[in-house]
């Protein structure tokens, strides 16, 4: 884009939060993608008529704790709302949101992008049902539409933050923060492809230095972050071109078209008037004690920004590194019982170790880090044992395939497999000697300039100890060796 119009960003984020029933019926939150059409339905989520909803309490104090998360003014009584919205996914006829009066409102939350460190404003974060799923079936003969109720009033935490954002790079940032910290506090998994959280940023641009705001589009239900920052760049792109061609931006809303990278047209842009919002005449207000309040609070984990910064203070950690390890809340942990146990290596070690090594061995075999068998105190004793020079790092490397393919402890490996290191001053002399010794030529051609073939010596008496001997021990003495070899060819010795 041209550098004459500043992106204006803001973010509707739907999480769905993942309690064991509904928001206002006991049916049971299912799998939508993979469940049988209508298994979990009952007269509330299918909207019939005379059922009454009722607040599922896990609901509202997974909502809290979010809240909480996000530094937002908590209100101990909020309104619940009907949203008018006619669509044939909605059996009621309306969706019961909260709308004049949410359950918390003025959050914010940190962010790290290559511009350093910035603070993102949210308006409000709300409960609200979700509505049912459509699949439509085109054939030859005729076109259709089936509804699936499994998803109708599962319970959605709305989280809208400020038109703060000005960049694509700032929008994924944040949505990729925002989704870390639901899966520390473990109310949602982040699960973007099964629709369990769903992005839909609002983008217009404006003249730089302008306090106006541009005509904002909304691009609804993205499903990946690659496709949040591609959709906003794309958008960005296509109302600059128009505001420089003079043409007007319309209000409206958008789809993605993953396979043609562009935003496609779905319907003029609704206004809140549309929906006719009035408060919900079945369901009382939303009363919260302080008291219970304060105990969600007081039992939030160490967040994951938070827990980024640390990293990098505490363990003197890159920014990329600390931002690795903490993204998961299991990795983090891993990762600290891992240095508590292993104090005599340094956490750089431990996470190259970790995010490096292990994590390759665990993608190929497509094990999470909850369900490894490798337990920190386990893993931590091979990089003992490496650093007490008892095996080398080829070794340390067989040694951990081993260990997640049956879990055993490191030690019993190396017995078993007599893996340990050779360490022996006298033992690694003889090796060396040997391969000078056989390979006059490749040493010949050393003396006279080819001074990269002392590598491929070391790899030779590597390989001649079966990869088992002390790394720094072979440097070391085939660097003495080819030293003499050097002062004996040189005629000024």
């Amino acid at each position: 884009m041209t550098n004459k119009y500043e992106p204006v960003i803001g973010l509707e984020i739907h999480a769905v939060l993942e309690t064991k029933s509904k928001l206002f019926c006991a049916c049971e939150v299912l799998d939508s993608t993979t469940q049988k059409a209508n298994s979990a339905v009952c007269p509330v989520c299918t909207g019939m008529p005379g059922v009454l909803p009722v607040v599922n309490k896990k609901v509202v104090e997974f909502a809290i704790r979010v809240a909480a998360a996000l530094k937002c003014e908590i209100s101990l009584t909020s309104i619940f709302a009907r949203k008018s919205y006619f669509y044939p996914d909605i059996p009621k006829g309306y969706q019961i949101s909260q709308y004049e009066q949410p359950l918390a409102i003025n959050g914010s939350i940190n962010i790290e992008t290559s511009l350093g460190e910035q603070n993102i404003q949210i308006t409000r974060v709300h409960l609200e049902e979700d509505t049912g799923k459509l699949t439509h079936i085109h054939t030859e003969k005729e076109d259709y539409s089936l509804v699936d109720l499994n998803r109708s009033g599962m319970p959605l935490l709305e989280i809208v933050s400020e038109p703060v954002i000005h960049s694509a790079e700032s929008a994924r940032a944040y949505a990729f923060g925002l989704r870390n910290i639901m899966r520390y506090l473990g109310v949602n998994s982040g699960n973007l492809e099964k629709g369990l959280f769903r992005i839909e940023p609002n983008i217009s641009i404006r003249p730089i230095g302008s306090e106006k705001f541009g005509t904002r589009v909304e691009i609804k239900n993205l499903n990946s972050f690659r496709a949040l920052e591609r959709g906003i760049e794309y958008e960005i792109k296509r109302q600059t071109e128009l505001l420089d061609q003079g043409l007007p931006v319309v209000q409206q809303t958008l789809g993605w078209d993953e396979e043609l990278q562009i935003t496609v047209p779905q319907r003029s842009k609704e206004d809140a008037e549309d929906y006719r919002y009035f408060p919900e005449p079945d369901l009382p207000p939303l009363v919260l004690s302080e008291e219970w309040v304060q105990e969600i609070k007081s039992s939030l984990p160490e967040l994951p920004f938070t827990r980024f910064k640390r990293f990098q203070e505490a363990y003197q950690l890159s920014s990329y590194d600390a931002q690795v390890l903490t993204n998961e809340k299991a990795v983090a942990d891993y990762f600290e019982d891992v240095v508590i146990t292993a104090k005599s290596v340094s956490p750089k070690t431990i996470s190259n170790w970790l995010t490096g090594d292990l994590f390759a061995l665990m993608n190929q075999k497509n094990i999470l880090i909850e369900s490894l068998e490798i337990s920190p105190q386990a893993f931590a004793k091979l990089l003992q044992m490496l650093e007490g020079d008892e095996i080398n790092q080829n070794t340390a490397k067989k040694v951990l395939s081993e260990m997640l393919t049956n879990g055993k402890d490191p030690a019993q490996i190396v017995k078993e497999s007599g893996l340990g290191q050779v360490s022996d001053l006298g033992q690694i002399e003889d090796l060396v000697d040997q391969i000078i010794n056989s390979n006059p030529l490749q040493v010949k051609a050393y003396l006279e300039g080819k001074t990269n073939l002392a590598k491929w010596m070391f790899g030779q008496v590597m390989k001649l100890a079966d990869g088992k001997a002390n790394p720094q021990m072979i440097q070391k003495i085939l660097n003495e060796r080819l030293q003499v070899l050097e002062k004996e060819k040189s005629p000024n010795k």
